[in-house]
């Protein structure tokens, strides 16, 4: 839900459709210089593209280069004493974003730790929270859920060996509607809670782009006695999020979305503090999770003993060159701040939303909800006459979002570094299709 500095934000101009009025408000808008700080990318005319597919790959921050070049030159000039006289050493590494992986999702510092990839650390946090028994063995999920995430439940559930039609129960919307309502999720946890391990919710749909109500879910679930893990792929950096005061067990995301840190980034973790004490917690275990004071003790030390927190969910050592990016990225979300970001997030797609609401709707029809607390940046756009050809037509003109089979064009505006004119401009060519 977005922070009650965003829903205060009032504007006093009813949105127009002219493009001075989209002029206007970049020019009041007090984020704006956000945007000289990314490379946006070009069309083979030279001109910026209308960028809106910051949910799939967000563009890249300026001052990451300096930052990898900087580790290079570690490399070159310390070789493996590197880990300990580099600039950022890279021992404690991972260390650097203890604090502002923590600010960015609402946690306490120890709570988050970034590594591996999303659907790895699902599977690590699934290792540990996933633990059926004979009378609660089931996995409760939203729907349509991004393939990577139901790949790794059913592969949970069978190596459980449990089979998937029976120990997967899905939550889906309405016949003739798209997204899902919250009181079929009550319904469904009053139904099927009691028989559920584990409830593992998107905080953004990655298909519909649902915002859900992830503080009440957890709440509800945990009441019938379900642990709860939040995938916010698409919802870290896009919405304002306070995973420890909403009790959360565990959540994952990745960082090449909303958060610039580069194409396969590395991804994040939060483990609720409550757990990242319990050193007797089951989990797969290695070396870089063991305790760093007896880290190095090698074969001398035969017993894994974790450190405490999310650190405790390590594996490996931290990949250096892929998360240098994320100090540039989580940087300027520390100086932006997710309220302030949300904030105009709300007036960016908004600005879209109505917009798109102009065009006459036998062409396509806006599947996101309409009401603002519902979704984040995305809007998806399911087309009803020769989808494909729309989305290609629209990627000649210099747009850029994406598609997803059969018939929806998600576009995202973000508000780092897109502007009300980029918005203004694609409505203008969706007009002319």
């Amino acid at each position: 839900m977005p922070s009650e500095s965003a829903k205060d934000t009032v504007f006093d101009d009813p949105y127009r459709p002219d493009e001075e009025f989209a002029r206007r408000l970049d020019v009041e808008d007090p984020l704006r210089a956000y945007r000289e700080r990314f490379h946006i990318p070009r069309a083979s005319d030279g001109r910026e593209v209308i960028y809106l597919a910051g949910n799939s790959l967000g563009l890249q921050p300026r001052g990451v280069r300096k930052i990898v070049e900087q580790e290079l030159d570690d490399w070159a000039r310390f070789g493996v004493d590197a880990h300990f006289k580099g600039r950022t050493p890279w021992y404690s590494y991972h260390e650097v974003f203890r604090e502002t992986g923590a600010r960015l999702v609402g946690a306490l510092p120890g709570e988050v730790v970034m590594m591996n990839s999303l659907t790895i650390n699902l599977h690590l946090m699934m290792a540990t929270f996933y633990r059926p028994t004979s009378d609660r063995y089931k996995i409760m999920v939203d729907a349509p859920g991004f393939p990577s995430d139901t790949y790794a439940v059913k592969t949970q559930l069978r190596h459980h060996g449990y089979d998937p039609d029976d120990a997967l129960i899905s939550l889906e919307a309405r016949p003739g509607e798209h997204g899902i309502r919250m009181g079929d999720i009550e319904a469904a946890l009053d139904e099927h809670g009691r028989q559920t391990a584990l409830v593992l919710l998107s905080g953004v749909n990655f298909f519909t782009g649902q915002l859900f109500d992830m503080q009440r879910v957890t709440a509800l679930a945990q009441r019938q006695g379900c642990a709860v893990g939040l995938d916010l792929a698409h919802a870290a950096g896009n919405v304002v999020l306070t995973l420890h005061d909403w009790n959360v067990d565990f959540a994952v995301w990745c960082s090449y979305k909303y958060l610039n840190s580069g194409p396969g980034a590395v991804a994040g973790c939060f483990v609720h503090q409550r757990h990242g004490s319990d050193a007797s917690l089951p989990r797969l275990a290695g070396w870089w999770g063991n305790d760093p004071d007896t880290r190095f003790r090698m074969h001398l030390q035969p017993e894994f003993v974790p450190r405490l927190g999310a650190d405790g969910w390590q594996i490996s050592n931290p990949p250096i060159l892929a998360m240098a990016p994320l100090q540039a990225s989580l940087a300027i979300f520390d100086e932006a701040t997710m309220p302030a970001l949300r904030a105009k997030s709300l007036r960016l797609t908004g600005y879209l939303h109505h917009l798109l609401d102009r065009i006459p709707s036998k062409r396509f029809e806006v599947i996101t909800p309409s009401d603002p607390a519902g979704r984040g940046c995305q809007l998806s756009i399911l087309a009803h006459h020769k989808p494909a050809e729309l989305f290609h037509s629209l990627e000649s003109q210099g747009v850029v979002g994406d598609f997803r089979e059969p018939n929806v064009i998600r576009v995202a505006p973000v508000p780092l570094y897109n502007t009300f004119h980029d918005v203004w401009s694609f409505a203008q060519v969706l007009v002319g299709q």
